[in-house]
């Protein structure tokens, strides 16, 4: 652990980039499992539970693309502070939903919000690069990993601990604070504006995103690594909806000596944060013990993504086939440590590999297809369950199966471009 410390002390920059993204996350944990608890009380269906993500990801397709030019044009340390500010706004207004009535405005604000935070994503993702060295991008991008399943294992935990006990509202309250404080902590970066060569002006909006695309067209691997997270989206994210209802209809947390001293009134809830707990210790330890075992060179860090296609494809199908919490929980711990090794080293790989002048639309690009992936993997899941009669067993096992299937085309990727990667130059970073 000690680089991940050194990182931290000695770039004040990154410090402060980390530190908004821990106080962030911790929020949109609570927010998370608060939504679920409400969609679940307002209209307790698996294709509800679908709309909810459906309305947390497509807006982010919608506006990504835009979201990558507004990154590689204006400063992008502005962008994220006017997203949280934006996004602590509208997270109040969750406040006012009381009956299934309101379940529209339930999915508009979910809208709004995460239109707001498809213009953070690749603005955060792209800035790394200009804070941090790029000898430094894997460890960099490792330590977000952890902080991301740390806080999905700690924010789940209290979140369903704050919304079982004290309601929803408690929960979006503390979510509006977070995004505040975020804004604070990442006004203290200070980022050096990239100058442009000469002739490399705007060319405007639109013609700014085609070129994105011709560059992309241009670099089959960049192109390759830029669609990892969306196709393991197309596995994973289904588990989103199955996981919520594995919480609340097959294993809810009904122990009595738990509920006593904790006053638990909703088990299903206070199950979904301890999943969400097990996702976090596996996205966490994931990245950190196959980069100790496989190092950071680029074509080990492809053999890295490798094996997590493996394990979470194996996890998921796994999950269908467990009949209690612990194997449930083991099978999630399996899953999102694949997850977390194939978000941090196809992530790592693009820093590394793409010119500042494009990086920002490069991961915008990359994160639009992750959205639109992962909504049609969760509209599958609920489609499933509630008009096709598979039970939530059935389409685990069959989520996973196809997992198997994305793994293998991985593969035949992996051997053609792992060459590629070990011979390609990273374009020097800019700070």
């Amino acid at each position: 652990m000690g680089e991940y410390i050194d990182l931290l002390r000695g770039n004040r920059n990154y410090r402060y980039l980390w530190l908004g993204n821990v106080i962030s996350l911790l929020g949109d944990w609570f927010n998370l499992i608060a939504s679920a608890e409400l969609i679940t009380d307002l209209s307790n269906t698996g294709i509800a539970i679908s709309y909810l993500f459906i309305a947390r990801f497509i807006p982010q397709f919608v506006f990504s693309p835009l979201a990558g030019v507004l990154a590689d044009r204006y400063n992008r340390r502005t962008i994220m502070i006017m997203s949280d500010i934006l996004r602590a706004l509208t997270v109040l207004g969750f406040l006012v939903i009381r009956s299934p009535q309101q379940i529209w405005l339930l999915y508009l604000l979910t809208i709004l919000q995460f239109v707001f935070s498809s213009m953070f994503t690749p603005a955060r993702a792209a800035i790394i690069a200009n804070v941090v060295d790029s000898k430094d991008l894997v460890t960099a991008n490792a330590l977000d990993s952890l902080t991301w399943s740390t806080m999905l294992a700690l924010g789940s935990f209290l979140g369903g601990l704050v919304a079982a006990i004290f309601g929803a509202e408690t929960a979006f309250i503390a979510d509006s604070a977070t995004f505040l404080l975020s804004a604070v902590a990442i006004s203290r970066v200070s980022v050096h504006i990239v100058k442009r060569a000469k002739g490399a002006a705007h060319q405007g909006g639109w013609l700014d995103f085609i070129d994105g695309f011709r560059y992309l067209r241009g670099a089959p691997l960049i192109l390759g690594l830029s669609l990892v997270k969306g196709a393991g989206s197309l596995v994973w994210g289904s588990i989103n909806v199955l996981e919520i209802s594995f919480a609340d209809k097959v294993f809810p947390l009904t122990h009595p000596i738990l509920s006593d001293i904790f006053h638990i009134n909703d088990p299903g809830t206070a199950t979904l944060g301890i999943i969400y707990m097990a996702s976090g210790l596996g996205t966490g330890l994931g990245p950190l013990l196959l980069r100790r075992w496989l190092g950071d060179k680029p074509e080990r860090l492809l053999t890295g993504i490798t094996i997590g296609y493996g394990l979470m494809a194996s996890g998921i199908w796994s999950s269908g086939l467990v009949n209690s919490l612990p194997l449930f929980l083991f099978s999630t711990f399996l899953r999102t440590i694949g997850t977390g090794a194939v978000w941090v080293f196809s992530a790592a790989l693009l820093q590394m590999f793409v010119p500042d002048k494009f990086r920002g639309r490069v991961f915008a690009f990359e994160f639009a297809i992750l959205t639109l992936t992962q909504s049609v993997s969760i509209f599958w899941a609920g489609f499933a369950q509630d008009s096709m009669g598979l039970a939530l067993q059935q389409v685990a096992t069959t989520t996973g199966l196809f997992g198997f299937f994305v793994a293998s085309i991985w593969m035949i990727f992996y051997f053609r471009n792992s060459a590629r990667a070990s011979q390609m130059v990273a374009p020097e970073s800019v700070k």
